[in-house]
């Protein structure tokens, strides 16, 4: 298909764009809809770092264009400055800086003012970050722990509760960093997030599906108690494999109600493999932190009955196709690519950086435990069954 060499998109054809992309649709699909290749859809968004940029209105103190019209009737029937603010209810002052800054009597027009007014108004508002540098430079050095930006707003609140000049929203973060033109944070912070692409993703982009094993004797996730469901008690864990080349993987575990990690290395995917790793993790817990698994319907845990014998830990699985029922353990296999990238080998990865990246989470406040940490109520639970 041939493109046209210079492409124009209206308005109307940038608002379609931006709610198809907030969506979650791709630079493919968008440009398909266009009749354009992907990269002249890329260009209109990344302007903004795929952050739409918000719609612009006028200041209700302006003048409007009926406003100016009058203005343009009275200089043309050759009526005073003052006769004409009074007709408009402004103060004298405000007619005679429109009527100077838009050419003088002679060349005053109401539409070119009125235009001319629009694109002067068109400045960016003064990033947070740029003004308190010793804000931006704690939030850098947040950043390069792998802190999210939402994760460092709630810690700011929490740790400053009384100073606003020491807060700022996720959202101000993530414009920063994406939006270079504000000049707060340096564009190589982007790769210390858990996503390190040079555009903003909506949050429905993709969701993530799999091949899923039949598995007899299962226990169905909606057979779990109340107390799993409600996270009201520790102890009960979802579970998952994350695969690089070579065939090899990594056993990732997530406490429902500490949202504390522990990473496993395992050297295949097979079940006797994988069921023997996770019997050899599950002794070194106390038997009150590790009561029940939650996994999806992989092959890899098909012998999970021996797994319940040794451990005396019931497994519970998702429903075909429904990875959100892990929704921890998800959420946190996606942090770990930031460490753990897809491609990447993982047989030469030893135990003790499996334990490093799992400190380096733990150790980070969550927004779901009031930005307290998971190693902080682990360990208190941990003190409680002591």
């Amino acid at each position: 298909m041939k493109y046209p060499s210079r492409i124009y998109y209206t308005e109307t054809d940038k608002s379609l764009m931006w709610d198809r992309w907030q969506k979650g649709e791709s630079l493919n699909s968008i440009a398909r809809h266009f009749g354009r290749s992907h990269s002249s859809i890329q260009g209109v968004l990344a302007r903004t770092g795929g952050i739409r940029p918000p719609q612009r209105r006028r200041s209700r103190r302006a003048l409007t264009l009926s406003e100016r019209e009058d203005i343009s009737r009275g200089v043309f029937a050759g009526q005073s400055l003052r006769s004409i603010a009074a007709v408009l209810g402004k103060a004298p002052s405000t007619v005679s800086r429109e009527i100077n800054r838009n050419g003088g009597r002679r060349h005053y027009r109401a539409n070119k003012a009125d235009q001319s007014a629009w694109d002067r108004a068109h400045r960016p508002k003064s990033c947070k970050l740029k003004e308190n540098p010793e804000l931006a430079r704690i939030v850098a050095q947040k950043l390069q722990l792998q802190w999210a930006p939402r994760q460092i707003a709630g810690w700011l609140k929490c740790t400053y509760p009384g100073d606003e000049r020491y807060q700022v929203s996720h959202e101000t973060i993530y414009k920063s960093l994406f939006i270079q033109a504000r000049g707060a944070l340096k564009k190589e912070l982007i790769k210390h997030l858990r996503r390190s692409r040079g555009m903003r993703r909506s949050r429905h982009h993709t969701q993530k599906t799999s091949n899923h094993g039949r598995i007899t004797n299962t226990v169905s996730i909606r057979e779990r108690p109340a107390e799993v469901e409600d996270r009201a008690l520790p102890g009960h864990w979802e579970g998952d494999l994350i695969s690089g080349s070579n065939n090899s993987h990594i056993a990732t575990l997530v406490e429902r109600h500490t949202r504390y990690v522990m990473l496993v290395r395992v050297a295949g995917k097979d079940t006797k493999t994988v069921i023997n790793a996770l019997i050899k993790h599950a002794h070194k817990l106390p038997r009150e932190l590790y009561k029940s698994l939650t996994w999806d319907r992989g092959k890899e845990v098909a012998d999970h009955q021996r797994f319940t014998l040794a451990t005396d830990v019931q497994v519970y699985f998702c429903d075909p196709q429904s990875p959100w029922q892990r929704g921890s353990n998800e959420n946190t296999n996606g942090l770990l690519r930031q460490y753990f990238p897809k491609g990447m080998d993982l047989s030469n990865v030893h135990q003790n950086r499996l334990n490093a990246v799992a400190r380096r989470l733990n150790e980070r406040p969550r927004e779901t435990l009031q930005f307290r940490t998971p190693a902080e109520r682990f360990a208190e639970c941990v003190a409680l069954t002591g």
